[in-house]
């Protein structure tokens, strides 16, 4: 085992007993290369790697919010990962959109099953996913939207009914996905012969996924779900299977 990954395996287990909560800070480096007997570049590296995956947040200085801090980001590691790798080829295109429409077709029949909030939420509820998926659609089927913000529109859209489905690695997964098919869905928009039908068509289709998710058609959800996911791959010339 490498020193850094000594520094690694410790803080995920104190992580996993409880030492450290969200937002708390983690021993400075200096205090933890000395109870491990490491260097302090080893412990440095060891933050570098966590602050990119997602689990700390690190600032230098002396104020109170300087050092190694806990955050809860899994998709900043995720999305990171994921992109490198389509970029790289060894994630071909087709094996990530495959898992979008696994992924998404499983949370929208989730959604769609989801109790109906009632009454007034709870003041640290958020939003409610299908009203800030309401609002989205109607957002991006604004007249003249740039294209950019569409594309925005759209990945927000698709994660709010996914949060409706309440499972939060696949959240998790599928906003960094979002980062990783982000380049190639934009490369995809500039070869359609009209982007301005192709995003009516795709606003209708929104809709159609938030109507059958809210009136609680499971398989409607997910029909409308896989149509529109592999319908955009296809029309764009992108490896959908």
């Amino acid at each position: 085992m490498r020193t850094h990954e000594k520094v690694l395996a410790r803080i995920e287990s104190d992580l996993a007993a409880g030492r450290w909560a969200l937002g708390e800070r983690l021993p400075a480096e200096r205090a933890l290369a000395e109870d491990l007997g490491v260097s302090r570049p080893s412990v440095r590296e060891a933050f570098r790697i966590l602050e990119a995956m997602g689990i700390i947040r690190t600032a230098v200085g002396s104020g109170p919010d300087a050092g190694a801090t806990v955050i809860d980001r899994p998709a900043a590691g995720l999305g990171a990962a994921v992109r490198l790798h389509v970029a790289s080829g060894t994630l071909p295109v087709h094996d990530v959109v495959a898992t979008r429409v696994a992924l998404e077709t499983w949370a929208v029949r989730e959604a769609a099953h989801a109790p109906r909030p009632e009454g007034a939420a709870a003041p640290d509820a958020g939003p409610d996913p299908a009203a800030e998926a309401d609002r989205l659609v109607r957002e991006m089927s604004a007249p003249g939207l740039a294209v950019d913000a569409f594309v925005r529109l759209d990945q927000d859209f698709h994660l709010a009914v996914a949060r409706r489905a309440g499972n939060q690695l696949v959240e998790a997964i599928l906003t960094g996905l979002r980062s990783a098919v982000h380049d190639y869905v934009a490369r995809g928009i500039d070869g359609l012969p009209s982007w301005p039908d192709t995003a009516r068509r795709l606003c209708a289709e929104h809709r159609e996924i938030l109507d059958a998710v809210t009136a609680g058609d499971a398989d409607r959800a997910e029909r409308a779900t896989r149509e529109h996911i592999v319908g955009f791959y296809r029309e764009a010339g992108l490896a959908a299977g």
